[in-house]
């Protein structure tokens, strides 16, 4: 059997898919000059691929299939097509499906998306796989013919997943070649999941919503990342868990593996800072950690609390970064504008507070409803929005009590202007730690943080008189 799996390209913007979101999906366009360049850079330097789709190629391969992968608008002949589905770029994908259907391949959609909203793909599909994709998709290796909705059981052994299949995906692109001033290879690296969903229990976040937490094995994790180092020298590797470290002693154990084997590799991951400490960090850098990605959310702890995160003292956030930054770790921080209990001068003080956080990078995006997450049942009635595909973090969706659409948007624009538009981010991107610079270049900030106030107040201004 020749099996097609398509994870199509972003028809508009930079669009982000497979984990993004916990697979709902993520799209960037341009609304201001700072995120102009921010969406060029990531059009041009990124290429990040598909975890699922890699495992699923695995399976098929296994199995002795045939193994086609596409990113391209273009059909593929083949036996059956399996879909990556997402929020943002849905009309997107059905169309392509349609396409294939018209040449008489029987098509299937995976995903977040596809699970949560059905409705959205049953006209285009001849099946639809509900859940973690790989036992359902065994089933239809191994002759199974798949109908409508399809519920695929959760693997409980994530060490009996055969490791995700690279090699046909890739087509030979090299993702090592260094870009510089960037931390990352041309393209990107290659996603690992140490684990899937999350023991948190965030109210907005969809990474927890399609199964239970469960952690692969050290030795599982390592042996995957040793035929990485076996096929692709000195590989970057990109953790996709949403809290990598949760258990210190595993994520030692991880660091002390690799170590021990003498494997070479960069990594990054995405945690809590109250999961670091130094010595952990050490460990972790010595095994090849180069950047490192965390949640802020929120300065104001009444607003985490209500949204079921736990707060983090900012003096703790504050000596991580640092300590990061001593190592050359590059940091990024995530922050989300419109919780319910923003206003502008809460809003204001975020913003303010990733600018005294100092990481190397920042993203900011507006609080989003996503359905299936217990924040989506939550504020239903709110959502004036109708088109799926706008749910991509950076649209407002909701009535907010404090804010208009527009005011929520212009906070964004002047979040990503406030954090990037001043000299200390360069200190910052570029490691200088002469504190004779830091301190010249905070009194340039102060000058360039009350030009900014000016140009808000005339941008601001000029909205409300429109």
């Amino acid at each position: 059997m020749r099996v097609v799996l398509a994870d199509l390209k972003g028809s508009n913007g930079f669009v982000s898919k497979d984990t993004v979101v916990g697979g709902y999906g993520s799209r960037l366009t341009p609304f201001t000059r700072v995120t102009g360049v921010i969406y060029q850079l990531k059009r041009r330097l990124h290429d990040p691929l598909s975890v699922q789709m890699a495992y699923l190629a695995a399976i098929a391969a296994a199995a002795g299939h045939e193994v086609v992968f596409t990113t391209s608008d273009e059909p593929v002949d083949g036996d059956v097509a399996i879909v990556l589905s997402s929020l943002v770029d849905y009309r997107h994908e059905t169309a392509w499906a349609d396409g294939m259907r018209a040449r008489g391949v029987p098509v299937g959609f995976v995903g977040l998306t596809a699970s949560k909203l059905p409705q959205l793909f049953a006209d285009h599909a001849d099946f639809i796989i509900t859940g973690e994709p790989e036992e359902a998709f065994t089933r239809l290796t191994r002759g199974e013919q798949l109908r409508g909705q399809c519920a695929s059981k959760e693997i409980d052994d994530l060490d009996s997943l055969p490791f995700p299949r690279w090699d046909l995906l890739t087509s030979g692109r090299r993702r090592d070649r260094a870009v510089p001033l960037t931390t990352r290879p041309l393209h990107g690296g290659f996603p690992v999941l140490a684990s899937r969903s999350c023991p948190e229990f965030c109210t907005y976040c969809p990474h927890r919503i399609l199964s239970k937490y469960r952690a692969r094995s050290v030795g599982s994790i390592v042996d995957e990342i040793a035929g990485l180092c076996e096929r692709y020298p000195y590989p970057y590797v990109i953790f996709r868990d949403p809290l990598f470290s949760v258990d210190r002693d595993r994520c030692l154990a991880l660091c002390d593996e690799i170590r021990a084997r003498g494997l070479r590799l960069r990594f990054e991951c995405e945690t809590r800072l109250d999961r670091l400490d130094e010595a952990l960090l050490n460990r972790m850098h010595h095994a090849g950690l180069r950047a490192i990605s965390f949640g802020v959310e929120s300065l104001s702890p009444a607003t985490l609390k209500k949204a079921g995160r736990r707060p983090i003292p900012p003096e703790h956030q504050l000596t991580i970064v640092e300590a990061c930054r001593r190592r050359g770790i590059v940091t990024a921080a995530f922050y989300v504008l419109g919780f319910l209990e923003d206003d502008w001068s809460s809003i204001a003080a975020t913003i303010d507070y990733g600018v005294r956080l100092g990481s190397t990078l920042a993203q900011f995006k507006l609080l989003t409803p996503y359905p299936g997450t217990p924040l989506w049942k939550q504020m239903a009635a709110r959502v004036h929005e109708t088109d799926w595909q706008k749910f991509d973090g950076f649209t407002p969706t909701f009535t907010h009590p404090n804010l208009t659409g527009d005011e929520l948007r212009f906070l964004l624009g002047a979040a990503y202007t406030r954090f990037y538009m001043r000299p200390s981010w360069l200190a910052n991107y570029f490691g200088v730690e002469s504190c004779r610079a830091r301190r010249y270049l905070g009194l340039l900030d102060d000058r360039v943080s009350e030009r900014h106030a000016r140009e808000e107040i005339a941008l601001m201004s000029r909205a409300v008189a429109c």
